[in-house]
């Protein structure tokens, strides 16, 4: 069982960081002032779609086979520490949410850089988590 469950854990994972590292991006593309209405409205699409249909089922599903392998591994200070990490790399999740549908409303207000210097936040979280998880420093 534990193979099964980290088999999908990481699956998901790696679709949800592979959603973490695009989104950001399209919001620079988004956020760029010669983006046409043509443009803005299939940036509207992809975000949506990528938001919705892949990065939030992936979080989902990484939170509960996460969540579900505590029972196996118990207690170690590793696994605690990549557990903040985790919800960190979420209330970034969260974040594009709002930045999805402030686009998605014609609201955006942040530029381009904006979105640039967002975009490296999963980026790090990511290598300090695969860190923690082969070396176990704890």
């Amino acid at each position: 069982m534990i193979e099964f469950l980290k088999t999908i854990h990481i699956i998901s994972v790696i679709s949800w960081m592979a959603g973490l590292l695009y989104l950001p991006r399209i919001f620079v593309y988004h956020a760029e002032k010669d983006t046409t209405k043509e443009m803005s409205d299939t940036f509207k699409i992809m975000e949506k779609k990528l938001y919705r249909y892949i990065m939030t089922p992936a979080a989902v599903l990484t939170w509960l086979t996460g969540l579900s392998m505590f029972h196996y591994f118990g207690f170690e200070l590793w696994l605690t520490i990549k557990f903040i990490f985790v919800l960190v790399l979420t209330i970034f999740h969260l974040y594009c949410g709002i930045w999805l549908k402030n686009f998605a409303l014609n609201t955006n207000t942040n530029s381009s850089k904006f979105y640039r210097m967002r975009n490296e936040i999963p980026t790090v979280l990511m290598i300090i988590i695969v860190i923690l998880v082969i070396y176990k420093p704890f």
